[in-house]
C-alpha cells in the first residue's frame, strides 16, 4: 500500500510540471487566503450587527475597547491581503490602482465605510421586515435570512470594488453565493432598501444596476446575452451586459431578464418565469401567460 501512495504522489507532482495549462501556483509569493478574507468577514459581521453574533452584552469602555481590538485586527488582515491581491495583478501585468504603499491606506479608508455601509444594510433589514409578512422581527431576520448575509458581504465586496481592489471581492462574494445560492457580482450597483426573498438560485450580473426599494424573489436572474467576440476571438469585456432595474420594482419567482440595454422602467410588476430581453416602461406589468395544463383524475391515472 505504501509503494501505491508514494507511486501515486510521485505522479501528481510530476502534473504541476507538464501540460500546457497550468493550475498551480508554486514558487511565487502567496496569494491573498481565502481563509484570512473569511475570518475577517466574520469579524465584519460581528461589527455591523453587533450583539448577534460573537461577543454579546458589552455596554460602554468594554464595548468600546472590543471594537477598537477587532478593528486593528481587521486593519492587519486587510493591509496583508490587499498587499497579496496587488502583487499578484502586478506580475500578471494587469494594471492596478492601488500599490503595495497605498495597501494600508487603502484597508484604513474601507474600515472608515462601515459606518456608512451600516446605516444601509439597516434600510435592507427594514425592507426585508416590510415585504415579508412571514417575518416576525427584526431581530429574526439578521438572524436567519440569507439574503441578509449575502447582501451584507455584497456591500462589503462592492466597497472593496470601488476602491479598485483585485481578487478580494470576487473572494468574498462567491463565498456567500456559495453559503447562501445567492451569487450577487461585486461590481453591480445597489440602491438601499434592497430585498431578495427566500433568495436560492439568484444571479445578478456585474454591470447590472438596481435601484432604490427593489424586491426579487428565488431563481431570478439578471443576466447577459451571449457574448461578442473581438477580430481575435477573444471575448469583448468592460461593456455593460446586464439590465437595468428601476426604483420600485419587483421581479417574481424564476424570471429572467437580460441584455446591457434593457431597462426595467420605475414601479413595474415582472412575473414569475418571464423571460424578458428588452425594455419595458415606467407602470408595466409583465405576466406569463398560463401554460396548457393536464389534470388526469384519479380514477383516469389508475386506469392508464
Amino acid at each position: 500500500m505504501d509503494d501505491q501512495i508514494n507511486r501515486a504522489a510521485d505522479a501528481l507532482v510530476e502534473s504541476y510540471s507538464t501540460g500546457d495549462i497550468k493550475i498551480h501556483h508554486l514558487d511565487r509569493q502567496p496569494l491573498p487566503s481565502h481563509a484570512e478574507i473569511v475570518r475577517a468577514l466574520v469579524t465584519i459581521h460581528e461589527l455591523l450587527f453587533p450583539g448577534y453574533i460573537g461577543a454579546q452584552g458589552l455596554t460602554g469602555d468594554a464595548l468600546s475597547e472590543h471594537v477598537r481590538q477587532r478593528m486593528t485586527w481587521l486593519y492587519e488582515v486587510l493591509t496583508e491581503q490587499i498587499k497579496r491581491a496587488v502583487s499578484y495583478v502586478n506580475r500578471i501585468g494587469e494594471a492596478c490602482d492601488v500599490t503595495d504603499q497605498e495597501a494600508s491606506d487603502c484597508a484604513a479608508g474601507f474600515l472608515n465605510e462601515l459606518p456608512r455601509l451600516r446605516e444601509l444594510l439597516a434600510a435592507d433589514v427594514q425592507a426585508a421586515y416590510d415585504g415579508d409578512p412571514a417575518a416576525t422581527s427584526l431581530d429574526e431576520i439578521i438572524f436567519s435570512y440569507p439574503s441578509i448575509y449575502a447582501v451584507m458581504v455584497y456591500r462589503l465586496a462592492h466597497q472593496l470594488h470601488e476602491m479598485r481592489v483585485p481578487l478580494m471581492p470576487r473572494i468574498m462574494t462567491e463565498h456567500a453565493h456559495h453559503r447562501t445560492g445567492i451569487d450577487i457580482h461585486p461590481g453591480t450597483i445597489i440602491g438601499s432598501s434592497f430585498f431578495i426573498d427566500h433568495g436560492t438560485g439568484v444571479v445578478i450580473g456585474g454591470t447590472a444596476v438596481i435601484g432604490n426599494n427593489v424586491k426579487i424573489y428565488q431563481g431570478v436572474t439578471l443576466g447577459a446575452f451571449s457574448f461578442d467576440k473581438d477580430s481575435s476571438g477573444q471575448l469583448v469585456r468592460n461593456t455593460k451586459r446586464h439590465p437595468t432595474i428601476e426604483d420600485d420594482v419587483v421581479i417574481y419567482a424564476g424570471a429572467t431578464i437580460l441584455g446591457g440595454e434593457t431597462v426595467i422602467g420605475r414601479g413595474s410588476v415582472i412575473g414569475g418565469n418571464v423571460w424578458l430581453p428588452h425594455s419595458v416602461p415606467p407602470g408595466t406589468r409583465v405576466l406569463q401567460d398560463s401554460p396548457n395544463l393536464r389534470i388526469i383524475p384519479p380514477d383516469a391515472a389508475a386506469a392508464s
